[in-house]
């Protein structure tokens, strides 16, 4: 079978353009030529001639006695259409169309032929313009009867090619028109959105009109084809619309929820589906969800949308939470009562959906107000009184709150999520964020958007709106004087620079970046070499973030047990630190000091739906025995935290997101008895410092002279480093001799207070 584009002859003809031979003939959308050229022409087994012009568009062709050889005859509107003048040369050849190429839909747009529009061999088209300028003058519109003008068109144009973009005169009960082929589609591929190029007008095309308000022109009797323009416009600029990264996820939306409905019901009956009803966008807070909405919803060319908070919905009064959400659909219903299918489109856009449709049967409250509203959406989407000229579109960061049912097929059956921008989709953002600082020259020429968004990952749309508003204040300010305020501003110097773009990243936190606060946090001392042992822990446990890096695998789950102080916690957030990962968590007790087990179960649980969220990340369980509330005496330990972790380290993350798991622990014999040692791919014994090891850290620190350093490290065997900081501390405030840090003062450590300290720490 030929390719949907057709074939064309290997031999290429060139003619002389020439206008065409009568008056009548320009309304024929027919190229003329000579007799003798017509047969170069001919379709084989069939009487179509057929000639693909300048590679533009395809033609009809018949023969004429006036046409000399070698010319070819083109109306004014094919001539413009091909850009070639009258005794211009152009290239023909001939066109073989493929297989199924037979037109199933053609959507035309109509206009009248404009005042000064030259036709050949006619001053102009009088009768047009008659009626054109009766209809301005008078503010009147002329009605189109769809269904006879189709019967027209398939009479004059039965046959012929019709390409994409091509411009057609036709003259309709005395009046003279211009048709602008907006879009062809062949059957075999119908249920493609973007449709193909061309194809031949058969008895069975189906034509869709269409007319802008300033036409003066009205399409009557076509209310099959209301669904075809559901869209304002024909074109998506989603940057204009301050839409960014979210071009494949606004794809997806067409594809699923909208393409279905551009197409004609008789199309849609032969292929036996049902609108989409629903759309539910998920995903982290900032991501975009609701802007996304609002623009769909302004972008449809139906009802103005109705926005709701989820919230909102609800009320102290018994019933009144359920007639809210009647309400809501009401005009969708008269006009679905009234108009049938000639109903325009409703949209109705519920933000924060889960406050307002969560399980049903998870609520302790009493009323069982939510259930009924959850009951009563589901009868208004999908009840036996559905109706078909509604849309939900919903948006939740929480879709494991909402109730099922409301997310099967026939409801909310769309799923979008809606996550963080990857680093393509943060420079559009910054791009439409920075527009019109940038046009009015405010953005200084250092700025570079590229790299800030390499510098900016896990940043979420409105975090990097927050930079550009930061990096703003910064350049403002630079021009104020809080001593005088009344003073005026040079306007014209006032540029916002890299370098305010910096200050602002580190004002501005991605709530799902890594905690670099945190984690220093965890080693205030900083990291220090601690002897081969350990270093040989680090570079074994950085293979592994390399192979989290690399490789699509399980969560890559490691365990650092040691006795209390070894350096286990220090040593896995250096991990987190060197580990350049976007996202990188700790947690542990300190933080959720005081929090029922639930709490605190649903908190892990959060970082790690987090971490899932994020391309690489990196949680880190410090202490893990005392999140789980171990005590020795009985022993106990939470069961619902233990649960809550045992699911999380043996769970696959979502496809694109990889995670690495580092625990500490100085309790490994109970982890072994409760089974949660199982649950990590390795263990690591992160050792005490042996008096090798105890030297090389002083001669880090710096704190002995060279014969001291020797002494201090021989009565110093199997320490935690944690206690040896502690006695170098506890040894510099007893000497007196500066109010500077041991660290950083040039007055070394007295010996003897050092053993004097050693000692006392020793017999406690």
């Amino acid at each position: 079978m030929a390719n949907r584009s057709g074939s064309q002859s290997s031999v290429v003809i060139t003619m002389k353009v020439t206008t065409t031979p009568a008056a009548h003939l320009a309304f024929t959308n027919l190229a003329y030529c000579s007799p003798s050229d017509l047969s170069q022409f001919a379709v084989p087994g069939s009487d179509l001639f057929l000639a693909n012009v300048a590679d533009v568009f395809t033609l009809s062709l018949s023969g004429h006695e006036s046409i000399q050889d070698g010319t070819i005859a083109l109306n004014l509107v094919q001539r413009r259409h091909a850009r070639v003048s009258a005794d211009d040369m152009v290239t023909i050849t001939r066109f073989v169309p493929p297989e199924k190429f037979d037109l199933a839909l053609l959507a035309l747009e109509l206009e009248f032929v404009k005042k000064g529009t030259k036709t050949e061999q006619v001053t102009h088209f009088f009768t047009a313009l008659v009626i054109c300028e009766h209809v301005c003058m008078m503010d009147i519109t002329l009605q189109v009867d769809a269904v006879v003008l189709s019967t027209q068109l398939k009479k004059k144009f039965m046959y012929q090619v019709f390409t994409v973009g091509q411009r057609v005169t036709f003259e309709f009960h005395g009046t003279n028109y211009i048709l602008t082929v907006d879009r062809a589609v062949v059957e075999a591929d119908w249920n493609q959105t973007n449709g193909i190029e061309r194809g031949m007008i058969c008895n069975d095309t189906y034509f869709v009109f269409e007319a802008s308000n300033a036409s003066g022109i009205k399409i009557m009797n076509q209310r099959e084809a209301a669904t075809r323009k559901i869209f304002k416009e024909k074109e998506f600029n989603l940057g204009s619309l301050g839409i960014g990264g979210l071009n494949a996820k606004f794809d997806e939306i067409f594809r699923r929820a909208f393409a279905y409905r551009t197409y004609p019901p008789h199309l849609r009956n032969r292929l036996g589906a049902k609108h989409v009803k629903g759309v539910l966008l998920f995903g982290p807070p900032g991501t975009g969800k609701t802007l996304m909405a609002r623009q769909i919803g302004k972008m449809l060319n139906g009802k103005e949308p109705k926005i709701v908070n989820g919230p909102e919905v609800l009320s102290k009064f018994v019933g009144e939470s359920e007639k809210n959400v009647r309400d809501l659909f009401a005009d969708a219903e008269n006009d679905q009562r009234t108009l049938g299918d000639d109903s325009e489109l409703h949209v109705i856009i519920f933000d924060e959906i889960d406050a307002i449709c969560k399980s049903r049967g998870s609520s302790s409250d009493g009323t069982g107000v939510h259930d009924s509203i959850v009951n009563q959406l589901l009868t208004k989407i999908d009840g036996v009184e559905a109706l078909n000229n509604v849309l939900l579109i919903g948006m939740t960061n929480r879709k494991d709150m909402l109730d099922e049912a409301l997310l099967r097929s026939g409801r909310l059956e769309v799923h979008i999520e809606i996550g963080l921008p990857d680093e393509a989709g943060r420079v559009e953002i910054l791009h439409i964020h920075t527009k019109t600082m940038r046009e009015n020259s405010f953005l200084a020429p250092d700025v570079n958007l590229q790299e800030l968004a390499a510098q900016t990952k896990n940043y979420s749309g409105a975090e990097l709106e927050g930079v550009v508003k930061s990096a703003t204040s910064y350049a403002l300010n630079r021009h104020l004087k809080i001593e005088d305020l009344s003073k005026p501003v040079d306007e014209e110097n006032i540029k916002i620079t890299m370098e305010d773009f910096l200050q602002a990243l580190r004002e501005v936190k991605p709530a799902f970046g890594a905690s670099p606060e945190a984690l220093q946090n965890c080693r205030p001392k900083g990291f220090v070499d601690c002897g081969d042992r350990q270093n040989l822990i680090y570079q074994r446990i950085m293979f592994l973030v390399e192979q989290v890096s690399n490789e699509t695998s399980p969560p890559v789950t490691c365990l650092l047990e040691g006795p209390s102080g070894s350096g286990k916690t220090a040593l896995a957030a250096t991990i987190g630190i060197d580990s350049n990962f976007p996202y990188v968590k700790i947690v542990s007790a300190e933080t959720m000091a005081g929090l029922q087990e639930s709490t605190k179960a649903a908190r892990i649980a959060k970082v790690f739906e987090d971490a899932y969220n994020s391309p690489l990340s990196i949680v880190i369980l410090d202490n893990i025995e005392r999140l789980l509330e171990y005590s020795e005496i009985g022993p106990r330990f939470s069961n619902t935290i233990f649960q809550t972790l045992l699911i999380y380290l043996n769970r696959l993350p979502k496809e694109g997101s990889k995670l690495l798991i580092l625990a500490t622990t100085s309790e490994i014999t109970f982890l072994k008895a409760v089974g949660l040692r199982k649950a990590f791919s390795v263990t690591y014994s992160v050792p005490l410092l042996r008096t090798e090891d105890v030297k090389k850290v002083l001669e880090q620190l710096n704190v002995f002279s060279n014969d001291d350093m020797e002494e201090a490290s021989k009565a110093l065997n199997d320490i935690p480093i944690k206690k040896l900081y502690f006695l170098i501390e506890m040894a510099a405030q007893r000497d007196g001799r500066s109010k500077e840090t041991i660290y950083t003062r040039k007055e070394k450590l007295d010996l003897t207070h050092f053993f004097d300290c050693l000692e006392e720490v020793t017999e406690n």
